[in-house]
């Protein structure tokens, strides 16, 4: 009965809160990657990938339970000095990889939308509702890591993390079809959201440097700031809204400009 406290449930509640604000870059990706499979698959995609990532995070967070040393062990270390300096554990080569991996991502996109046979009418074609989903899951696994270490050091009760696991879950599924849907609806947000994600990945690399005490050309790297991440999101957002109020602006004035004449 000691799982019932006033303390566990307030626990709980930042927890929860810990996962939706956590949660929100993931949400992103998941959106962006559920629209390479077929129109009529992609709602089922985005629910069995969540699913399937809450049972998988659960699980981590036991393992992660059982075995936080071996995260945080040394495995190797690089020294080549004046150039790059470091000693890798297990956390900071999966914050690299994701971190590494969501640029790779991102700036593919970018390049895919700025193609000269995108705008000739060539669209890639739909992937496997399979691979979509291992993507949508191994992702999340990435991003799972430094939420279950945030969630762990704030609670060791098990049954607690697991509950704001399950409702982190719930709510990315209840919230998934409502980013999708505004995407698709408004395309030019996309390009928005593929920015957000590329300084999600710059974020995660410089946390995976700091993880790993890394040194480049005699500079420490030091992890970017939640407070500087949500400052570079709100630049983009703001810079995004005056651009398309600009556009319009400039649209409007060509139209009565041609009218006139």
């Amino acid at each position: 009965m000691e799982l019932f406290t006033l303390d566990n449930f307030f626990t709980l509640l930042m927890l929860v809160a810990l996962q939706a604000v956590l949660g929100f870059d993931n949400l992103l990706y998941i959106s962006l990657e559920s629209k390479r499979a077929p129109a009529e698959k992609q709602a089922m995609v985005r629910r069995l990938g969540i699913g399937l990532a809450v049972f998988l995070r659960i699980a981590l967070l036991f393992a992660l339970m059982e075995v936080i040393e071996l995260f945080q062990d040394p495995l190797f270390s690089v020294s080549l000095p004046g150039v790059v300096e470091s000693t890798f554990n297990l956390h900071a080569l999966i914050v690299l990889f994701g971190g590494a991996f969501i640029v790779y991502t991102a700036t593919k996109e970018v390049l895919h939308m700025m193609s000269l046979d995108d705008e000739a009418g060539h669209h890639e074609a739909p992937r496997s509702v399979g691979m979509i989903i291992t993507s949508i899951v191994a992702m999340n696994a990435i991003f799972s890591v430094d939420s279950i270490l945030s969630a762990m050091a704030l609670s060791d009760v098990f049954a607690v993390m697991a509950t704001a696991i399950v409702i982190g879950g719930v709510l990315m599924i209840w919230l998934a079809d409502g980013v999708s849907e505004f995407l698709q609806r408004n395309r030019m947000y996309e390009v928005l959201g593929l920015f957000v994600l590329f300084v999600v990945g710059i974020m995660l690399i410089t946390e995976g440097g700091h993880l790993a005490h890394m040194k480049l050309l005699g500079s420490e790297v030091h992890a970017m700031t939640k407070t500087t991440f949500y400052f570079v999101i709100i630049v983009l957002v703001l810079t995004d809204f005056v651009q398309s109020r600009y556009q319009r602006k400039l649209l409007a004035m060509k139209k009565v400009a041609h009218n006139a004449a």
